[in-house]
């Protein structure tokens, strides 16, 4: 197990693997001889390789539900609750700001300058942005809309729903742990009766 190392350790951590993340190591996880290889080394440990319907991202779950893994599982998706709806707002800001007729997936680009534009020539979309940056979970201070945008985004790229492929160049690409978190909505929708559909738009979305 020792080539499959480094890929178990980021696992554990808690990655979530795709093509725009890591394209070899996604291209190594969809290997089936890897995935049993994995698999056999993480039944001990009561998780599994898993991905979302699409395939598009890698990831760990549990192998058994079993009282430890339910606690956890109840403890992360409390937390994942909490950063749901903001998440959800600036899904559907992005698709109505660029204009787009589907949902955001993985290796879609966004150009901040572009979307900043955008927003500024709508005052709707101003105040939802504005209202959306000041959510604990995105935590701006600020009340300039190209500070708020930023906050934003630099909070998406922290937790791996966006990557910045050059530091100096502002635009980012969509990883694919943003398709896990439209299959999650889906699920909460379908499965725990969330109020995740109230308008229109989040039904487009979904």
């Amino acid at each position: 197990m020792l080539q499959h190392g480094p890929l178990l350790e980021r696992l554990l951590a808690g990655d979530f693997i795709c093509k725009i993340t890591d394209e070899d190591a996604y291209r190594h996880l969809s290997l089936e001889q890897t995935q049993q290889d994995i698999n056999h080394y993480l039944r001990p440990l009561n998780r599994r390789l898993v991905s979302n319907d699409d395939h598009s991202v890698f990831f760990l779950g549990y192998h058994e539900l079993n009282k430890d893994a339910r606690e956890q599982l109840s403890s992360q998706f409390a937390l994942t609750v909490q950063s749901l709806l903001p998440l959800l707002e600036w899904l559907q800001l992005v698709q109505e700001t660029m204009g787009r007729d589907s949902a955001l997936t993985a290796g879609d680009t966004i150009k901040l300058q572009e979307f900043v534009l955008r927003t500024e020539d709508n005052q709707s979309l101003r105040q939802r942005l504005s209202q959306l940056a000041s959510d604990r979970f995105f935590n701006s201070q600020s009340e300039q809309l190209d500070s708020q945008v930023k906050q934003i985004f630099r909070r998406l790229k922290e937790h791996g729903y966006l990557l910045q492929p050059h530091a100096e160049r502002q635009y980012y690409i969509v990883t694919g742990k943003v398709d896990y978190l439209i299959d999650l909505i889906r699920f909460i929708r379908d499965e725990e009766h969330l109020p995740v559909e109230d308008t229109p738009t989040q039904e487009t979305l979904l």
